[in-house]
């Protein structure tokens, strides 16, 4: 089976005075993600994706600053990493299916 290098789950939770101003930069932030073209599964806490590590690293870096110039004052990102450069890790589907 041919594995992702790593995948990542990411939430960011951009600091703003409205909440519909907060789902605004979510939302443009999920959009990017989307536009990857990598496997990504939209949750109702954070988002992952899968692929490339020095890919997804970039996709995270690219979150914050999505956040910055939308408006957000400072942002907290929480992020989890599963990395395995030799043997690949579980897909988002390995994980998920048998529970759809």
């Amino acid at each position: 089976m041919n594995r992702p290098q790593a995948s990542i789950a990411i939430q960011v939770l951009p600091q703003s005075a409205a909440g519909d101003e907060t789902l605004r930069i979510v939302d443009k932030v999920i959009a990017y993600i989307k536009s990857t073209g990598l496997k990504t599964v939209v949750g109702p806490f954070e988002t992952v994706i899968e692929g490339d590590f020095e890919k997804l690293m970039d996709i995270a870096k690219e979150c914050q600053l999505i956040c910055i110039r939308e408006g957000a004052a400072s942002l907290l990102t929480y992020l989890k990493i599963a990395y395995n450069p030799n043997y690949g890790t579980w897909s988002i589907d390995e994980k998920i299916n048998k529970h759809i």
